[in-house]
C-alpha cells in the first residue's frame, strides 16, 4: 500500500512539473534559436521548417503567423535597452536606423497581441511613411500625450511591446550583432 501511495504521489507531482513546465515555454518562449540586439528579440527560424518545437507551441498557443525566412524577420521589444519594461505612461524614444529591408514597419500592440487603442488610430509607421533626419535615421516618441514628429500614442497604457518587421532582408539566420543589423536604440525619457 506505502509503495502505491508513494508512486501515485511521484506521478502526480511529475505531472504538475511536466504541465508547469510546458505551459511556462508555450506562453514565454525559450531562449532557443533567439537573436537579440539591444532591447530587439527575434526568432528568424520560426518561419521555417527548422523551427524548434518550443517555439513550434508558443506560435500554436498564440495564432500568430510567423513570417517565412524568405519573406523577413519580425524583432520585438518588451523593454528598452537598461532592460526597463516598456510602460505607456513614460516617453519612450525609438531612434536610429534599420538594417538593409525593402520595407518595414514599427508597430505598437499590448501584452495580448491587440493593437492600442487611440484617438488618433494610429498603430504603426512604415518605412515609406516616417519622416527623417536628413542622415536617413529617424526618431520614433511612443508617449501618451501628442508629440511632435513621429508619434506613436500609447493611451496610457501601462505595458506595450514595439514590433519591428523587416521584409525582404538579409538579416536572419547567420546574423549576430549589432554590426551585422544596426538596430534602433529605445530609451525610456521619462515617466510621470
Amino acid at each position: 500500500m506505502r509503495l502505491t501511495l508513494l508512486a501515485l504521489l511521484t506521478l502526480v507531482v511529475a505531472g504538475i512539473v511536466g504541465l508547469g513546465t510546458t505551459w511556462f515555454t508555450a506562453t514565454r518562449g525559450t531562449e532557443l534559436n533567439t537573436l537579440t540586439i539591444g532591447a530587439w528579440t527575434a526568432r528568424p527560424r520560426t518561419g521555417t521548417s527548422e523551427i524548434d518545437p518550443y517555439a513550434r507551441a508558443s506560435v500554436a498557443r498564440s495564432g500568430e503567423l510567423p513570417i517565412g525566412t524568405g519573406d523577413g524577420v519580425a524583432f520585438t521589444a518588451t523593454t528598452d535597452d537598461a532592460k526597463k519594461p516598456l510602460d505607456g505612461r513614460c516617453d519612450v524614444v525609438v531612434r536610429g536606423v534599420t538594417p538593409a529591408a525593402r520595407f518595414w514597419t514599427l508597430t505598437m500592440y499590448d501584452p495580448k497581441g491587440r493593437l492600442v487603442s487611440n484617438a488618433l488610430q494610429r498603430y504603426s509607421f512604415t518605412s515609406q511613411e516616417i519622416v527623417r533626419a536628413s542622415d536617413g535615421a529617424f526618431e520614433v516618441r511612443v508617449a501618451p500625450r501628442s508629440r511632435a514628429g513621429n508619434w506613436l500614442p500609447t493611451g496610457g497604457l501601462e505595458r506595450y511591446v514595439l514590433q519591428l518587421r523587416l521584409y525582404d532582408t538579409p538579416v536572419g539566420v547567420a546574423t549576430r550583432t549589432q554590426r551585422d543589423a544596426p538596430m534602433p536604440s529605445v530609451a525610456t525619457l521619462g515617466c510621470p
